[in-house]
């Protein structure tokens, strides 16, 4: 089932520090994929805009919970001209990503969509913030 999984994410931030290192900063991370912080798992990147591009730009590929463990893609491999608002494709992520999701800082799950033979099926929506509230009380506990 691993290479039967990918996850997209939407480029929200790119940011080149000092070192030399740049930040690619996504719309998801450790909520929903859990297993580079917990156990190492390495993944690779690419744009799915521009698949056959030489992928030049060096890029560290982290989610949006300010955590210092929120590196989704420690060496990710690029296009020179990813920008802000890029589609990018994480593959071989499995199975296993919804199961061990979690709503970690108020982030909802992703939908999840079932691609084949060229159409496409949402099978889980996106969790949306009256779901993230729905467990929470109206009234103070007694």
């Amino acid at each position: 089932m691993a290479a039967a999984g990918v996850t997209l994410y939407t480029v929200g931030a790119i940011k080149p520090v000092p070192s030399g290192r740049t930040y690619l900063a996504v719309d998801g991370g450790m909520s929903d994929n859990p297993r580079p912080v917990l156990y190492g798992s390495g993944y690779e990147a690419f744009l799915p805009r521009s698949t056959g591009a030489m992928r030049t730009r060096a890029a560290r590929v982290v989610g949006k919970h300010c955590e210092s463990g929120d590196v989704l893609v420690d060496d990710a491999r690029l296009p020179a001209d990813v920008r802000v608002g890029d589609v990018l494709c994480t593959p071989v992520t499995g199975a296993y990503g919804y199961s061990m999701a979690s709503t970690y800082n108020r982030v909802g799950r992703p939908a999840v969509v079932f691609v084949g033979n060229g159409d496409a099926r949402a099978v889980l929506r996106r969790e949306s913030a009256d779901d993230l509230e729905a467990l929470e009380c109206d009234e103070s506990p007694t």
